[in-house]
């Protein structure tokens, strides 16, 4: 049996119920029964994709006589407190200031782990998802990241919209990316503490969350194609913020270099 795999119609209905992290629901064909109509309503209501398949390849995928005709693909990360990722990260020393990623509804699990990895590559402080309708830290997700999700921290919410308003209040400007936005993704400043947000593929952020941004920024496109791939998008934008905070702080250097010759040749 998968290690990361749920089987048993009651075992899956309380993982659900408990908001357990699962990516999809496994059902047989032909499988139905009042249990069967509560796990395709909670994962309805989870946004959690319901696949079936017949028999024989639900036993292979299982590898279960047991299973009741229901399984559930579960992650494999405990998530991050909010709390205790934002403590870490406005405890950072130095100039650098905290740098987070937020994704609002992205269901892909590529884009997940994608954007995860990019996160962790350029030393973002960690990624906030939303509890429903967003991808969960599953085995795709891992391998995606190569990794990543081991090395960054991974907080889930309830509400993202309230979530914004938190980091607000300890002086976070929210950067969201929108096709729609004014300004370019390298006309604002990202050198203040930043929370980025990357929206669902073809969706887009939800209005409420566009709503709470301090900024919106686009990405100009020269070709065709009216849109990035939403983990390309998020990379393009986290390293301008890399890209800024560098050269900030080589200008700083290079500040305090000339301000100590400067006192050197006054003596």
């Amino acid at each position: 049996m998968k290690p990361n795999l749920i089987i048993g119609r009651n075992p899956v209905i309380e993982a659900l119920k408990a908001n357990r992290p699962v990516e999809k629901i496994i059902l047989q064909r032909g499988s139905h029964g009042k249990p069967v109509q509560i796990i395709k309503s909670l994962a309805k209501k989870n946004g959690i994709i319901v696949t079936e398949v017949d028999k024989q390849k639900f036993r292979s995928y299982t590898q279960s006589e047991s299973a009741q005709g229901v399984a559930a693909v579960a992650g494999i990360k405990e998530y991050d407190d909010l709390e205790s990722l934002l403590s870490k990260a406005n405890s950072k020393t130095g100039d650098e200031k905290p740098l987070l990623l937020i994704l609002d509804e992205i269901t892909d699990p590529h884009n997940t782990g994608a954007l995860i990895r990019t996160a962790e590559c350029a030393g973002a402080d960690g990624v906030i998802l939303p509890k429903h309708h967003s991808t969960p830290l599953t085995d795709t997700v891992m391998k995606t990241s190569a990794g990543a999700i081991e090395y960054i921290p991974v907080a889930r919410v309830t509400n993202i919209a309230n979530t914004l308003d938190r980091l607000k209040e300890d002086g976070y400007w929210i950067v969201g990316a929108d096709a729609d936005a004014e300004n370019n993704y390298d006309a604002i400043d990202y050198t203040s503490p930043t929370a980025i947000i990357i929206g669902a593929e073809g969706k887009g952020m939800r209005r409420l969350v566009k709503e709470k941004c301090d900024f919106l920024v686009k990405i100009p496109l020269k070709g065709k194609i009216e849109s990035l791939n939403a983990s390309v998008a998020g990379a393009i934008i986290m390293y301008e913020a890399v890209r800024q905070r560098s050269r900030k702080q080589k200008s700083e250097v290079r500040g305090r270099k000339s301000e100590v010759k400067g006192q050197k040749s006054a003596t």
